[in-house]
């Protein structure tokens, strides 16, 4: 942690040094999935991005408290209080208990995760179980006089807020203008303001998902969840909270709303945000027929997609581009990135069979350097792999005999370059087993090439080194023995 790191707070709108409330504790939360269907794509760059965030962190040496939450229940299917629980609408269509639908979709959502190398957070709390935590916060709210209750539901107050804390203060909008946007409140509605919103509303006979409460039976509001989870984990104010761009404007900033007026203090120092995800410049949603799934996108089962891409392929496509810039789906993109990852993950596999020099041609520290300067710029992995991508030409330069390296930058490259792939970008080598046959197949052709050297039959061992060469692995002979390398 000697050297500072900076962040992009969504809140100020700038970036700012990263000094942790109580260091070297960090407390940060994430908005996590809600669990009704299968987890999207643009959940799984936001998750990759703060599994980036928490690596980096833990790297730095600070030690990490990361929440992230189960949205399991209060889920409607409009922004407005209104409609039906999803969980529950899901459970009626196919005849099981809500809680069903959560099992499956939390497991799948465990599964994509493990197989883009996500660490899994320090705690995953669910709304569901805690409820005695949002109807105490909720009854915190009443009483601090920023909330109401009509017919057994509770609604927070917007415009009562907006005169002590401004309620737009995360989007940089007067409340005058947001109103503006909403529309007129019909004879029936009950909210006293167009911008109020439920923290807790009243189930209906009918309703599936439902708890006592002070205000009778009911669910809570979607938003009232995080506040009460983040705060029993991490403090009425931590460190870094994060999403989706797509939460700034209501879910977070109902949050914030929530929590201030709770506890009379702002919640969180660093709000963090993702950008949006397009397909060939298109933003990707259902209704334009370009969204597809993570499982799609690994198995190639989806008509916009030329074939499968790995899981790591995926992952190292998505930190090529910084957390807060759209990111652009193509099979241009993705297969260039899959051959970017393959000649990381050889020049990487060739660090172990370099001879080193008494001097190096390339100044190996500051390359590492410029890695550790670009990550501590608001994360920004995308210049950290293009110096990793400078390393890999390097390791290829000292292989082919065009460069030198020293032994001590040849130890520093080889523990930098393995903490930065593996520790902090989440990278793994794919298809280890594979890797280990292919390896002993290559090994094996090498010694009936220098079988045939040794007996001098040269006509052998130039066409094993030329029909090698054919697929693309070169071979190299020293005074030291023969190895081999995969170019591209």
């Amino acid at each position: 942690m000697t050297e500072p790191l900076f962040i992009y707070n969504t809140l100020s709108r700038k970036k700012e040094k990263f000094e942790p409330l109580t260091p070297p504790f960090v407390g940060m939360y994430v908005c996590g999935p809600t669990v009704y269907s299968d987890v999207h794509l643009g959940n799984c760059r936001t998750f990759v991005s703060f599994d980036l965030v928490y690596r980096y962190l833990k790297f730095l040496g600070y030690k990490v408290r990361y929440v992230r939450n189960i949205t399991d229940a209060g889920h409607l299917e409009g922004d407005r209080d209104e409609g039906e629980d999803k969980f529950a609408k899901k459970a009626r269509l196919e005849q099981v208990e809500p809680m069903e639908i959560v099992q499956k979709y939390t497991l799948g959502f465990h599964e994509v995760m493990r197989m883009v190398n996500a660490l899994p957070p320090s705690i995953e709390p669910t709304a569901t179980g805690h409820i005695c935590e949002q109807i105490e916060m909720i009854k915190q709210i009443i009483s601090n006089g920023y909330a109401y209750e009509v017919n057994g539901t509770v609604y927070f107050d917007v415009e009562k807020y907006n005169t002590q804390y401004p309620y737009g203060t995360l989007t940089n909008r007067q409340l005058d203008d947001l109103i503006a946007g909403t529309r007129e409140l019909g004879g029936q509605d009950e909210k006293h303001g167009r911008l109020d919103f439920a923290l807790w509303i009243h189930a209906k006979p009918e309703h599936m998902m439902r708890w006592p409460s002070p205000w009778g039976w009911g669910f809570p509001g979607w938003h009232i969840e995080c506040s009460a989870m983040s705060s029993k984990y991490l403090g009425e104010i931590f460190d870094i909270h994060g999403g989706g761009m797509d939460l700034q404007a209501t879910h977070h900033t109902n949050e914030i709303a929530q929590s201030q007026a709770c506890n009379h203090k702002a919640p969180v120092k660093y709000w963090m945000h993702t950008n949006m995800l397009t397909v060939n410049g298109v933003r990707m949603s259902k209704s334009a027929g370009n969204g597809f799934l993570p499982g799609e996108l690994f198995a190639g089962t989806h008509q916009l997609l030329d074939k499968a891409y790995s899981p790591m392929t995926v992952r190292f496509f998505m930190l090529q581009s910084h957390y807060r810039s759209t990111l652009d789906f193509s099979n241009e993109a993705l297969q260039a990135s899959e051959k970017g990852f393959q000649r990381l993950m050889n020049s990487y596999a060739l660090l172990g069979k370099l001879t080193p020099s008494a001097a190096s041609t390339t100044d190996i520290p500051v390359l590492i350097g410029k890695g550790l300067e670009a990550m501590n710029d608001d994360f920004n992995s995308p210049v950290l792999i293009a110096q990793l991508f400078e390393c890999a030409r390097v390791i290829q330069a000292v292989n082919a005999g065009s460069e030198t390296i020293s032994r001590a930058d040849l130890d520093l490259l080889t523990v930098k370059m393995h903490e930065f792939i593996f520790d902090v970008l989440g990278l793994l080598p794919e298809d280890h087993a594979n890797n280990e046959i292919v390896e002993g197949i290559l090994n094996l052709v090498l010694t009936i090439r220098n079988e045939a050297k040794t007996k001098k039959d040269f006509a052998t061992s130039d066409k094993i080194r030329d029909e090698l060469n054919k697929i693309k692995i070169v071979i190299k002979d020293t005074k030291d023995g023969t190895s081999w390398s995969i170019t591209q």
